[in-house]
């Protein structure tokens, strides 16, 4: 079974405000991923700017069928 991570996010930006999300799920190649190498991926995956802090939260993997397609 392919491995995913379910986490939550806050995104502060630089230019003030913020996102965040809940029960957010992706893909992962391996059987984990560190919170830097998560964050990195949001901020790019989302095509965001002027990014600050990330913070992940609950972060936890989980066995489920990948969503994406490989490109």
């Amino acid at each position: 079974m392919e491995k995913r991570v379910q986490f939550d996010f806050e995104i502060d930006f630089t230019n003030g405000g913020g996102i965040q999300g809940q029960e957010f799920r992706l893909d992962i190649a391996g059987d984990d991923i560190s919170d830097q190498e998560l964050a990195e991926y949001i901020v790019e995956d989302m095509r965001l700017l002027m990014v600050g802090e990330v913070r992940i939260l609950n972060k936890k993997i989980i066995h489920e069928k990948h969503k994406r397609r490989s490109v």
